[in-house]
């Protein structure tokens, strides 16, 4: 009974150097089969066996992976100060976010004059205008903690707001695209199914954060998160356009142009709710702030 029991905590607890082997090996394997291999290859299964062992292994480990997360974020002084200091995590996650809007940016812009293709190139201006207003967030984080230099951050904010409405525009013009033209990107289903994990994770955090950002009372802050929802808003339109055409080939192209339509009419109307909201509320208090300082 005793031998059992070390070769099932063998099976169940290998050594971490052997899990993140077999990590590595099932998503190799998972690949080759999803996107080389035939669907009815033999080898396929055996990706299978692999991937699911892998999965419970990692399950199994979790608890202990908490368990060093935790360890490591108040042992180690960059993780502990990112988990522990407010400021140095938006300054972080603002310079993380220019920099991948920037550069995915670029990316649809050659695509668009490669392809020659107008749902790259809104695509494009819609991440170069996401980076070009967190250029000007990141610039006021770097200098100044939050609330130290409340008017400033109430001009960012409101120009933040009217960032929006001109993204809209580009929004709309995707929006168009995918309908009046029934254009779609037909993507493989793995990469769907990943583009559809990124889209929901990035509402879910997005939302959050909108809720756990407003205690600092910082209107810089508050844009940076508002940014970040509505981006992942467009990831999920494109999402949904990508799933429809993916999977939803059976339906027709009709029922992918009205879903794309309403669900675009929903996000643009949403957008430019919370551009207005933006734009209303800073001018009131940039009013305000100029009534009682008239020398600001």
């Amino acid at each position: 009974m005793e031998k059992f029991k070390k070769i099932g905590k063998a099976l169940l607890f290998p050594h971490v150097a052997l899990v993140i082997m077999l990590s590595i090996a099932s998503i190799a394997a998972l690949a080759i089969a999803f996107l080389v291999l035939p669907d009815n290859a033999v080898v396929n299964y055996a990706s299978y066996v692999l991937s699911a062992y892998t999965l419970t292994v990692v399950c199994f480990r979790i608890p202990a992976i908490i368990k060093w997360v935790k360890r490591f974020t108040e042992t180690n002084k960059l993780a502990s100060s990112l988990k522990h200091d407010a400021h140095l995590r938006i300054k972080v996650s603002l310079l993380g976010s220019m920099v991948f809007n920037a550069f995915y940016a670029l990316f649809q812009l050659g695509l668009g004059i490669y392809n020659h293709s107008v749902w790259f190139y809104a695509l494009a201006g819609y991440y170069f205008l996401l980076a070009f207003l967190r250029v000007f967030m990141l610039n006021h984080t770097l200098k100044f903690k939050p609330g130290e230099k409340e008017f400033r951050e109430l001009l960012i904010y409101r120009m933040c707001g009217i960032g929006l409405v001109i993204m809209n525009l580009a929004l709309v013009i995707i929006i168009a695209y995918v309908t009046a033209f029934s254009k779609a990107t037909v993507h493989h289903m793995i990469i769907t199914i990943a583009l559809a994990a990124f889209s929901f994770t990035a509402i879910t955090v997005a939302i959050v954060n909108i809720v756990k950002y407003r205690k600092y009372n910082s209107p810089v802050w508050s844009a940076s998160k508002a940014l970040s929802f509505v981006a992942a808003l467009v990831s999920m339109l494109t999402l949904e356009d990508a799933m429809l055409a993916t999977f939803g080939q059976a339906e027709g192209e009709g029922f992918r142009q009205l879903m794309g339509g309403l669900t675009g009419a929903g996000v643009t109307a949403i957008v430019l709710a919370i551009a207005i909201y933006m734009i209303i509320g800073s001018t009131k208090k940039i009013k305000a702030f100029e009534n009682k300082n008239p020398l600001q």
